[in-house]
C-alpha cells in the first residue's frame, strides 16, 4: 500500500522518514520493520533490510552519468522485493531512458527527482520512503511522479511518503497520517481524510468544502 504523512512545513514528516532510515541521533520509541525493531540501527543496516529512502534534496551524484548513478545503488535481488534493472527502471521513466549518458548536474530537477527514485529502486527495497516527491518539480513531472508511484506499488512495493500536496496525496496514496508538531493528529484512509474539512483546514491549511 501507499500511506501519506501529510502535515505543513514543520510538522515532523520528514525527520519521521529519517528516524526510520537511522539518520536521527537523539529518537525515543520502536520502529518495527519485518518484525525486527531497528530503532537506532545505523542507516547502512536499515538499507540492507529492504528500506530505500528518497530524500527530499535528492543527492545524486552530479559528475557521474545516469547510468553511473544507477549503478552507485544496485544491490543483489531481494527475497519478497521486485527485481529492477536498468531496463525495467527505463522503460520505467523514458525521460531517463532518453539521456543515459547525461551528467546529473546537467538534468533539470524533474529528471534528477526520476534518477533519485530510479536509484534507490536499483537497491531492490521492499519498502521506499518517499520525501516531498512532488515538491518543485513541474506539474508535468508530478504527473508522472504519480504515475510511478501507483505502478511501484501495482509492482508489489510498499511506499510511505511525506507530502503537503493534498492532491497528489490523493491520487497515490491508500492512508494517510496527519501530523502537527511531531504528533499525530488523524489516521485513516485517503476517503476519510478527504471527507473530513475541519481535519484538513486545521491541520492541512486546505479549505473545507462541500
Amino acid at each position: 500500500e501507499v500511506v501519506a504523512l501529510m502535515g505543513r512545513n514543520g510538522a515532523g514528516k520528514s525527520t519521521t522518514l529519517k528516524a526510520i532510515m537511522g539518520l536521527m541521533e537523539r529518537v525515543a520509541g520502536q520502529v518495527h520493520f519485518d518484525g525486527q525493531d531497528i530503532l537506532g540501527m545505523a542507516a547502512h543496516r536499515v538499507s540492507r533490510l529492504g528500506i530505500g529512502w528518497v530524500p527530499e534534496d535528492r543527492r545524486i551524484f552530479t559528475d557521474l552519468s545516469v547510468l553511473e548513478n544507477l549503478e552507485v545503488g544496485r544491490r543483489p535481488p531481494r527475497a519478497g522485493a521486485p527485481t529492477w534493472t536498468v531496463e525495467r527502471l527505463f522503460a520505467l521513466f523514458p525521460n531517463l531512458a532518453a539521456m543515459p549518458d547525461r551528467p546529473g548536474g546537467r538534468m533539470s530537477g524533474g529528471e534528477q527527482q526520476m534518477l533519485t527514485v530510479a536509484r534507490t529502486l536499483m537497491g531492490n527495497p521492499r519498502l521506499v520512503l518517499l520525501d516531498e516527491p512532488s515538491e518543485g518539480v513541474a506539474p508535468l513531472i508530478v504527473e508522472q511522479m504519480a504515475h510511478t508511484i501507483v505502478e511501484l506499488k501495482a509492482q508489489g512495493l510498499s511506499v510511505l511518503l511525506s507530502e503537503q500536496n493534498l492532491a497528489f496525496a490523493a491520487a497515490v496514496a491508500d492512508r494517510a497520517c496527519v501530523l502537527e508538531k511531531g504528533q499525530v493528529r488523524f489516521t485513516g484512509t485517503m476517503r476519510e481524510l478527504l471527507a473530513n474539512a475541519p481535519v484538513r483546514a486545521e491541520f492541512l491549511g486546505v479549505p473545507g468544502g462541500t
